[in-house]
């Protein structure tokens, strides 16, 4: 089936499933603007066709999905032509993923960051492996964790949304499991199975059921209790001063690691993260699309991926360079509607 988006994006139809293949191996399935617009294209085709029962969604190669194709995104910015058309349209096709009314079945192998998680995250079964990681790393390339990430994260108990956030650090499928990003977990030997369950009786649940294994958390008990103790302060300065008052070496290391980000994409991560839990899908999309609008004409952004993947693993110079010098008025900045106008989801 072609929905236009060449050959970084397959759909098939099998039995009673809408299948969906993210095929850039070689680029760790990196999310571009041609995939974007065929996911859209073909979920508007499979929710008005009856005999499609369910979606599923998977990944060639050894990643699901390492995030939105970010050199892309650099080149554009940095030739005076910021891509806001391929961040409206991945945002609404996040937002419609959200609100598919057909089962949307994620089977997630690999490493899961950005925006492959933004078409995976939302559906309505996020089944994670063994081999699964899960990350949201934006904050430590001067970014925001975007793609509905502002109504996730924020809604996982004990400040442990933040503190994915803020820190961008890595969790596997039994910690996925037990705060509910993922809702299963299936051994990857069992997925070609599992996808042909699924085809065959178009059954999500029931199909899950024989392949699903229960799984334990991998964070221990006290790094939770540490998380939720540090985590859970009312302002970034109260979390940062708890971290170092703690004085402990798990403390310490993650003390050192938000303040090696970006101190504005702190401060703004913080209040999108805490407003996201008052605010419905819609709306943190198009709050997200008001921080992006403002992102995407900065500094720090382009600094970031700069130092990440253009110079390997050098030092950013954010700007400004520390977190007393990002004002109040600075981050409101980012919250407010852009020039032209709060993003439309239809």
């Amino acid at each position: 089936m072609d929905f236009g988006g060449a050959d970084d994006i397959l759909f098939e139809r099998s039995g009673h499933a809408g299948i969906v293949t993210l095929n850039r191996p070689a680029a760790l399935n990196a999310v571009n603007h041609r995939m974007v617009r065929a996911l859209t294209r073909a979920l508007a085709a499979w929710e008005a066709d009856a005999a499609v029962r369910l979606v599923v969604i998977r990944a060639e190669g050894r990643a699901f999905s390492a995030g939105g194709d970010i050199l892309d995104i650099y080149e554009a910015g940095r030739a005076g032509d910021p891509p806001f058309d391929f961040f409206a349209d991945e945002y609404r096709l996040n937002a419609a993923i959200a609100r598919f009314p057909k089962p949307y079945v994620a089977l997630i192998n690999g490493i899961v960051m950005g925006g492959g998680v933004g078409v995976s995250f939302h559906g309505s079964h996020r089944v994670m492996t063994g081999n699964a990681v899960f990350a949201m790393p934006e904050v430590g390339i001067g970014f925001f964790p975007d793609v509905g990430g502002s109504h996730f994260l924020s809604r996982l108990p004990g400040g442990f949304g933040l503190y994915l956030a803020l820190t961008g650090n890595r969790i596997r499928h039994g910690d996925a499991c037990a705060f509910g990003l993922a809702t299963h977990s299936v051994p990857a030997d069992d997925l070609p199975a599992l996808l042909r369950r699924l085809c065959e009786t178009g059954d999500a649940d029931a199909s899950l059921a024989v392949d699903a294994r229960a799984v334990a958390a991998e964070t221990e008990d006290a790094v939770m209790d540490a998380i939720a103790r540090h985590f859970a302060h009312d302002t970034l300065d109260g979390v940062l001063g708890s971290l170092a008052a703690d004085g402990g070496e798990w403390a310490n290391a993650m003390h050192a690691t938000l303040m090696a980000r970006s101190p504005t994409s702190l401060r703004v991560t913080f209040r999108q993260i805490r407003t996201g839990a008052t605010l419905t899908m819609d709306d943190c999309m198009r709050m997200e699309f008001r921080i992006l609008s403002r992102m995407l004409v900065g500094h720090d952004f382009y600094e970031g991926i700069r130092a990440a993947i253009i110079d390997k693993k050098s030092t950013p110079h954010w700007r400004p360079a520390a977190l007393d010098a990002v004002a109040q008025a600075d981050v409101d900045a980012y919250f407010a509607p852009p020039a032209g106008g709060d993003l439309s989801l239809q």
